[in-house]
């Protein structure tokens, strides 16, 4: 039996190449698409952008919309897939996930920023390969 691969999607390229990868590359027996609404993350520095449920809402269903494009990405391929929304920081929503999803493999795309750019802005795939429990791929 395959594993069960998780794969984090924020709608770049290298994240649509991580899951594209997960569906041809790995021996898997599902795969759970995932995304992290950050709600401290917002256009503005306002409060109201970060409180307001208005917002949110549109925020959820930007996120289903993008779920389901990636869903479509990889209609072709022969594996079970699910779709999952979490709130918090994309590193600490995915690590989470891991445990409550029964997670075996995360498959993650990575911007590969390098010097100023990752020391500001960190990693989201360096923090989860560190700190996961479970084998992380990396696709560039």
């Amino acid at each position: 039996m395959g594993k069960r691969l998780l794969v984090p999607v924020d709608g770049s390229a290298p994240s649509r190449d991580a899951l594209t990868a997960a569906a041809t590359e790995f021996d898997s027996s599902s795969i759970v698409i995932f995304h992290s609404l950050d709600p401290f993350t917002t256009p503005s520095a306002s409060d109201e952008g970060v409180m307001d449920r208005e917002y949110m809402a549109e925020r959820e269903e930007a996120a289903r919309d993008l779920l389901e494009e990636h869903r479509e990405l990889i209609d072709e391929y022969d594996v079970s897939v699910e779709t999952r929304i979490a709130h918090g920081s994309p590193s600490r929503a995915i690590l989470g996930a891991i445990d409550d999803l029964q997670i075996d493999h995360v498959v993650i795309g990575s911007r590969g920023r390098t010097g100023a750019g990752r020391v500001l802005l960190g990693s989201v795939a360096e923090t989860v390969a560190k700190r996961a429990p479970v084998s992380v791929t990396i696709i560039r």
